[in-house]
């Protein structure tokens, strides 16, 4: 590729020489001029020639050497764009596993007539919640570009997220608590209730009798937002891992009904709002998800001090 371009921008040049050299031996013919002179002429415009065309050579690699070592960064740029894209080939792969699963019992619900309507009401609605954490995921890279940061009342975004998911708590026959939420936090209500959403899918799809409970404590120059329930628990080797993209965990895997995509999300969402994440859980015993705020952010009225 170097060799054709130097060819090319040199053309003109080794043309040109042909030409007068051309022209030269014609006119000699007809004007009888002396062949010694002419040989001294055609050699002088061959060395005339090769020296601008070494000058002209010396000057390109040069160029191509600071070329490469401006592109370099572009380089690591395309590395990058690479790593972007295997990173969202890993999400989809994990999410369409995830989403084959209410789609295929859906299917099968449908060829039965005679089945519960609530029931494929059920597996529509996870559906529904997978798409949006992709739709959620995609625009995660730019969610800088999006957020509101403003002053929200907690429990008016816990009662939002809890009734979209009435429908799950009353056909397992979860029970819901709600304590001490009257307070005012400084974050983006539309993605701080998708991490409640991502929270409590967990915790209903876990609990199989019980309760889930939300509920607010300060603690120190910190405002924690717990979600407590009495499901399976995990196990303590489990927790570590847990916001790992792609992590499930034993009783995920045994169950079938992990994919390993919403606390990884939860966890990013939570560090881009300037929050903490963290879990707690005891097998066979329940699972507590606080999310920590600091003072600084929040403005509190009539909370429980601890």
């Amino acid at each position: 590729m170097a060799k054709k371009e130097f060819l090319n921008n040199n053309k003109n040049l080794i043309y040109g020489d042909l030409i007068i050299t051309v022209i030269l031996l014609a006119v000699s013919s007809l004007y009888e001029i002396s062949k010694e002179y002419l040989i001294y002429l055609v050699l002088f415009m061959m060395i005339k020639s090769a020296l601008v065309l070494f000058v002209n050579y010396y000057q390109q690699v040069v160029k191509v050497r600071d070329t490469n070592v401006e592109k370099e960064p572009e380089r690591r740029v395309d590395v990058d764009n690479w790593e972007e894209l295997r990173e969202k080939e890993d999400f989809y792969v994990l999410w369409v596993h995830q989403i084959k699963t209410p789609i295929a019992a859906l299917n099968l619900l449908l060829q039965d007539p005679d089945k519960n309507e609530a029931l494929c009401r059920q597996e529509l609605f996870k559906i529904e919640n997978y798409v949006e954490m992709s739709l959620n995921y995609l625009r995660f890279e730019a969610m800088s570009n999006d957020l509101g940061l403003k002053s929200y009342n907690l429990e008016n975004m816990v009662k939002q997220v809890v009734k979209k998911y009435s429908s799950v708590f009353i056909y397992n026959h979860i029970a819901v608590n709600m304590e001490e939420l009257d307070c005012n936090i400084l974050t983006d209500e539309k993605w701080f209730c998708f991490v409640l959403e991502q929270i409590l899918s967990n915790a209903l799809k876990y609990t199989k009798k019980g309760s889930v409970t939300f509920y607010a404590e300060q603690d120190g120059g910190s405002i924690i937002l717990k979600v407590k329930d009495t499901g399976i628990g995990i196990r303590k080797e489990d927790i570590p891992r847990l916001f790992q993209k792609g992590f499930t965990g034993y009783n995920g895997r045994i169950d079938k009904k992990a994919s390993g995509l919403g606390l990884y999300l939860c966890k990013n969402i939570c560090d881009k709002l300037g929050h903490k994440i963290s879990i707690d859980s005891k097998e066979g015993e329940g699972t507590e998800v606080c999310i920590t705020v600091s003072k600084e952010k929040v403005h509190t009225s009539d909370l429980t001090k601890m």
